[in-house]
């Protein structure tokens, strides 16, 4: 599935592939899964997507994007907004969805695969515009929770679809 002198490029939605890993009760090792993809190919960029809290003092996630931020990894990052919904909750919005896709289009002049770290069928036309361009797309999600964490046609339209659960023993932190 892959080449040892293909170029990669790895995009993570933080939130959708911890959500990903919260379901099949992993953790994931960031550190490990780098390592992996650095033997898989020629890795020129990693990437982690996510949004934060605007207005909060600490967050919990800043650790994990400080240690990836000085460990070889790109960060993505924004402001969620809080709003009030039509029903009086309180609801956040933070997609990372649009930067992704920008981004995804941009590199895929400088890759041969890419990596897609999200089950998000919001993906799909992306996936599509950069495999119309050659490259060929590998979407990291899972079926092995309940429900599935991926939507069916991000699943389909994938070159390859690699279960999370199946990167258990490479990426997955003991515990």
């Amino acid at each position: 599935m892959f080449y040892k002198d293909e170029k990669l490029g790895l995009f993570i939605d933080g939130l959708n592939i911890h959500s990903s890993a919260r379901a099949l009760g992993m953790d994931m090792d960031f550190k490990l899964l780098r390592k992996e993809f650095l033997t898989r190919g020629k890795l020129l960029r990693a990437m982690y997507y996510t949004s934060l809290l605007e207005g909060e003092e600490y967050s919990p996630v800043r650790p994990l994007i400080d240690w990836l931020d000085y460990n070889g990894f790109s960060m993505v990052t924004k402001q969620a907004r809080e709003y009030t919904d039509s029903a009086g909750r309180k609801k956040i919005k933070g997609s990372m969805t649009a930067e992704m896709v920008v981004d995804m289009l941009e590199m895929a002049p400088h890759l041969d695969h890419m990596v897609l770290f999200s089950g998000d069928g919001d993906f799909c036309c992306a996936v599509d515009a950069v495999q119309k361009k050659g490259v060929r797309v590998s979407v990291v999600s899972t079926i092995k929770s309940s429900p599935p964490m991926i939507s069916d046609e991000l699943r389909r339209k994938a070159d390859n679809f690699i279960d999370l659960d199946d990167l258990r023993d490479v990426v997955g932190r003991s515990k």
